[in-house]
This record gives structure tokens, sequence and C-alpha cells, in this order.
């Protein structure tokens, strides 16, 4: 069975216990979000709640997402640098590469100071 079949027959079990397919699409993936009889809303498709929040909160929370996808952007360019440091021999090219990786850390420190505040 594919994915989408599973996805499908997933939202299906959920229409039959009871949920209520909304208007609403999910912001991650762009499929239908459900609400279930708890009243929470939920997405079928990436298996997570769904939290709306008031138009005046709703910039605040765009900025946090930026900031966490480029601190996961941070975080897998650090994960690259390990890779190639663990096989890299000439003294130079190890010293171009532990200052990317001592650049990457900073901005990484900086951003969770910034999503902090």
């Amino acid at each position: 069975m594919s994915k989408d079949s599973k996805v499908i027959q997933h939202m299906a079990n959920m229409l039959k216990q009871g949920a209520t397919l909304t208007e609403i699409v999910c912001p991650a993936c762009a499929s239908p979000i459900f609400r279930l009889k708890s009243g929470d809303l939920w997405c079928a498709r990436c298996k997570k709640r769904v939290i709306m929040l008031k138009e005046s909160e709703a910039g605040v929370s765009r900025n946090q997402t930026q900031l966490m996808n480029l601190e996961n952007t941070v975080l897998k360019k650090i994960q690259v640098i390990e890779e190639k440091l663990k096989s890299e021999e000439d003294a130079e090219r190890l010293e171009k590469l532990t200052s990317a990786l001592a650049s990457l850390l900073d901005t990484l420190e900086r951003l969770r100071r910034v999503r902090r505040t």
C-alpha cells in the first residue's frame, strides 16, 4: 500500500470515528485538517495536532518558524562538516573546515539566543 493510500485510509478512519473535515489546510503539507471529537484540529498526513493562532499572533509564529527552519539548516551544515572532518587528512582543508564549523556554531548560538527573546 502506498503512502498516499495509507493517508487516505487514515482519513477515512478518522471520519468513521466522528472527526469532521474542515475547510482549513495544513500549513506544512496542505492536506485537509480534521476536527476531532475533542475539538482538537489534526493533520492526518503529518500525524500532528494543528494549532490555529489569532491573526495578531501569526506574525510572531511565522518569525519563530523561520528561525527554527534556519536553525535546522545550520544544524544540517554542521553535520556535513562533521562528516568531512572525520575523513580529511590535509591540514589546510582541516583548517578551512574547522573555521567553517566555528562560524556555523557561532551562528547557531546567535539563532538560539534570538529565539529565546
